[in-house]
């Protein structure tokens, strides 16, 4: 199985920051090991917006100090770009135009309530911890996600 962990970013990477980004994030998971064991690694960025950690645990599990070194390198990567990647309180979506729009906890609520967002917006749930799930539950509609239980009208 293949273990995925999702990180948003609280603003769009610029072209030289993904360049950036994408060049440590390589150097990174060359590098990446649990208890000297090289993982099966890979770093992505998508949308200019998500960077996705995954490793194939049929090969090498990950352990908590190789999450810990995840961790590091990323907070290090976000003290070199000036990005946070932690923020949780930032909800991702695809306005009726299809771009994709970052907005506060309190504002996805307020659009929610308005009816901006509806039960058919789709949302990104950085959640998933899978593979699997990254294709079928990553990008998915609001009413298909953890959001339909936390946002009420």
């Amino acid at each position: 199985m293949k273990k995925v962990w999702i990180y948003q970013a609280d603003r769009f990477f610029t072209q030289p920051e993904l360049e950036t980004a994408q060049a440590q994030l390589k150097d990174f998971v060359a590098e990446w090991t649990a208890h000297g064991s090289q993982l099966a690694g890979n770093a992505e960025i998508k949308h200019n917006l998500f960077i996705i950690l995954t490793v194939d645990e049929e090969l090498a599990q990950a352990t908590g100090c190789s999450i810990d070194k995840s961790v590091h390198m990323l907070k290090k990567l976000e003290a070199d770009l000036q990005i946070d990647l932690f923020n949780r309180m930032l909800m991702a979506y695809r306005d009726v135009d299809g771009n994709i729009q970052l907005v506060s906890r309190d504002v996805f609520d307020a659009l929610y309530k308005e009816g901006v967002i509806n039960e058919d917006t789709i949302v990104y749930n950085n959640l998933i911890q899978s593979a699997d799930e990254l294709t079928t539950k990553w990008e998915v509609p609001f009413k298909d996600s953890w959001h339909a239980t936390v946002f009420k009208k």
